[in-house]
């Protein structure tokens, strides 16, 4: 396998997780909004900047994400105690609730679509053994 395939096979696994976790009745949100709250989730207590450089995104693009999570009511933002200047960063209960219960989701169904029902069984047992062997 070279780094083409390897990285097609991530696209390939992130579209199929993708399908798993979200629904025709989730919110929708941008994938700088998703990258937001994946990092938010990961570093609670952050602020823009930081996120901004775990991210790779522009600070406006993670400022506008942020913005509008909040907005929503998926974000909780509060100022820092040792510098109030600064706005920390933390998800909201609500947030928090729906990203575990998506995650729990299982993928059987997404891969039998993907790869056919007979080879189905086979996928999930080889994608259960990469995930032990990768972690």
């Amino acid at each position: 396998m070279d780094g083409v395939q390897l990285h097609r096979l991530g696209k390939r696994l992130i579209d199929l997780a993708r399908q798993v976790t979200t629904d025709a009745g989730d919110t929708v949100l941008t994938p700088g909004e998703i990258a937001v709250l994946e990092d938010v989730l990961k570093h609670p207590g952050s602020v823009v900047t930081e996120i901004q450089a775990r991210t790779g995104f522009a600070q406006s693009h993670v400022s506008t994400s942020v913005s509008r999570l909040r907005e929503r009511g998926l974000i909780i933002a509060s100022p820092d105690p040792e510098d109030r200047r600064r706005t920390r960063l933390t998800l909201a209960e609500i947030a928090h609730q729906a990203i575990m219960r998506r995650a729990g989701r299982p993928a059987d169904e997404a891969i039998a679509k993907a790869v056919g029902e007979d080879k189905a069984d086979r996928v999930l047992a080889l994608l259960n053994e990469l995930t032990q062997l990768l972690d």
